[in-house]
C-alpha cells in the first residue's frame, strides 16, 4: 500500500456527506456515514461516470448517469448497467485528519 495522504477534516464532510478528492492522481470518492469514512474510485466502471455526483442512500452510492449502484465500503456493484466493482480504499482517521490510502492492488 501506498502513503497515506490527507484529504480533508472529518468536520468538513457532514455526516452522512459525501465529496472527491484527487489522490496520487486518482480521484476517490470519500463518504461520512453513520460516523465512519468509506473511500471508493469516483469512477462509475459502466461509463466512467463520477460517483461522487450521484445520490447517496445509506451505504449505496447511484452513479447520476445511468442509475448504477454501488457499495460504498466495498465498492461492489449492486446492480446494472454496472457489472464489475470499483475499488475500494484504506481510510484512516486520526482526530479530525482524514487520511486515505490507495489500495495498490486496484
Amino acid at each position: 500500500m501506498g502513503e497515506a495522504v490527507f484529504v480533508c477534516k472529518r468536520s468538513d464532510l457532514p455526516d452522512p456527506g459525501k465529496a472527491a478528492f484527487e489522490v496520487n492522481g486518482r480521484f476517490i470518492a470519500v463518504f461520512h456515514v453513520s460516523g465512519t469514512f468509506w473511500a471508493i474510485d469516483d469512477v462509475c466502471t459502466h461509463d466512467g461516470g463520477p460517483l461522487a455526483d450521484g445520490d447517496l442512500r445509506g451505504h449505496t452510492i447511484i452513479c447520476p448517469r445511468h442509475g448504477a449502484q454501488f457499495d460504498i465500503r466495498t465498492g461492489h456493484a449492486k446492480t446494472m448497467p454496472a457489472v464489475k466493482s470499483t475499488p475500494a480504499h484504506e481510510v484512516i482517521v486520526r482526530g479530525d485528519d482524514v487520511f486515505i490510502r490507495i489500495r495498490e492492488d486496484s
